[in-house]
């Protein structure tokens, strides 16, 4: 029964001393959030939130996106697409180690871009949705590995986005 016991210590020692401590910054708001958000959402007038989300899915698959889910209750759509990730510098380098005997180099081979797209009700304007979008990326090797995973945070990937659905939602309010 005393082995039992030191068999039971000995394993709880072990268990515990294998848990990982949480990063110090887990839980910090990173100083550009406000920035970041401003960009990523646009408000919009009307009182009709399915037209809202169905301008959006329209928007996005005329951005060549496949819309993964829809959710018109909650107000959230997703929708990804998978394009080339090849850059020609890490072709040039894998190419420069290959024939200095290096071996093989894996290089960016393709990214997945995801979007979310979710519209909330204005709590200044009555007559009105708050409409966020976020794109993110994936981007894998040729070896099947992610190299990359991060928000993408480019005003102008934002900015057209928005000015399209902006006329989609015109075109949907007039139904046209």
């Amino acid at each position: 029964m005393k082995k039992l016991k030191y068999i039971f210590v000995a394993c709880a020692l072990g268990i515990t001393g294998c848990a990982t401590t949480p990063p110090e910054n887990l839980f910090q708001v990173a100083e550009t959030s406000l920035q970041d958000r401003q960009m990523q959402s646009r408000f919009f007038e009307t009182s009709n939130e399915v037209e809202l989300l169905s301008a959006g899915v329209a928007v996005l698959q005329d951005m060549g996106y496949s819309i993964d889910e829809t959710e018109t209750k909650s107000g959230v759509v997703t929708a990804s697409k998978t394009v080339d990730a090849t850059n020609n510098a890490q072709i040039a380098g894998a190419v420069l180690l290959a024939v200095l005997g290096g071996g093989n180099m894996s290089i960016d081979s393709q990214q997945q871009i995801k979007v979310s797209f979710v519209t909330l009700p204005s709590k200044n304007n009555k007559n009105g949705y708050l409409a966020r979008a976020t794109f993110q990326r994936i981007v894998t090797n040729t070896q099947g590995q992610v190299t990359k995973a991060e928000t993408m945070k480019t005003e102008e990937l934002y900015a057209e986005f928005f000015n399209k659905l902006s006329k989609s939602v015109f075109l949907e309010a007039q139904k046209i």
